[in-house]
């Protein structure tokens, strides 16, 4: 998918003059929401379209943008722009309870450069998930449990990891908008829930509450 993008936004501007245009204005950076093609096209993948300066103040904005919304990943198409770039960071302040059935553990600034994701093993977790460019809204999806990572970081060098928990949940979660894929492609549709319903129903920290009074089944081994 990624090798058939086009190496200009639809309005037929240069990648690098695109996120100029968006820098210039200066503060967080709109986050573009579903229904926008740019998060159905795929991405192509970073090869010095911005140069060092650019793509470190793209990443700045970047990582201020996903702190101001607030979330804990952002990737460059939610952003308009169609370039194999994420970031992520966690500090992940939750109860003891949820942190222990989630798998939730702190995770530092990262940035993700042509980023891939493959699962170790067979176990998927499923908790309900929410993305910053479908606000408002919620739903289980199922997860690998664990995944290995590979990228390049913002500086070139190779990044080669294991992640488990949440944490390989945030990984995959961005990775999948590099390749154009919503949760919503991968969410039990009997679970979507608003906000509202969330923190009015579904706090505990699993969904199995919510699966036997939504009406949808758990076919997967849940951590904990």
């Amino acid at each position: 998918m990624a090798s058939d993008v086009a190496r200009t936004n639809p309005r037929g501007l240069p990648l690098a003059d695109q996120v100029e245009q968006l820098l210039a204005v200066g503060g967080p950076l709109p986050i573009v929401a579903a229904g926008d093609p740019v998060l159905r096209r795929g991405t192509e993948p970073f090869d010095g379209q911005l140069d060092p300066a650019l793509l470190a103040r793209f990443v700045t904005a970047l990582r201020e943008t996903m702190h101001a919304a607030p979330g804990v990943g952002l990737a460059a198409p939610q952003v308009g722009v169609a370039l194999r770039i994420a970031v992520i960071e966690d500090p992940a302040p939750v109860p003891e309870e949820i942190r222990v059935a989630r798998g939730r553990t702190p995770q530092p600034f990262r940035v993700l450069v042509n980023p891939s994701y493959e699962a170790l093993g067979t176990e998927r977790a499923a908790f309900f998930e929410g993305c910053l460019s479908v606000p408002g809204w919620q739903a289980v999806v199922a997860r690998h449990a664990r995944v290995r990572l590979r990228a390049l970081d913002e500086h070139g060098v190779p990044v080669d990891e294991e992640f488990a928990g949440w944490p390989a949940r945030i990984v995959q979660h961005e990775t999948d908008h590099l390749d154009g894929m919503l949760y919503l492609d991968r969410a039990e549709p009997r679970s979507f829930s608003s906000n509202e319903a969330m923190a009015g129903r579904w706090t505990q920290p699993t969904p199995e509450r919510a699966a036997a009074e939504l009406g949808f089944t758990l076919p997967f081994t849940l951590p904990g």
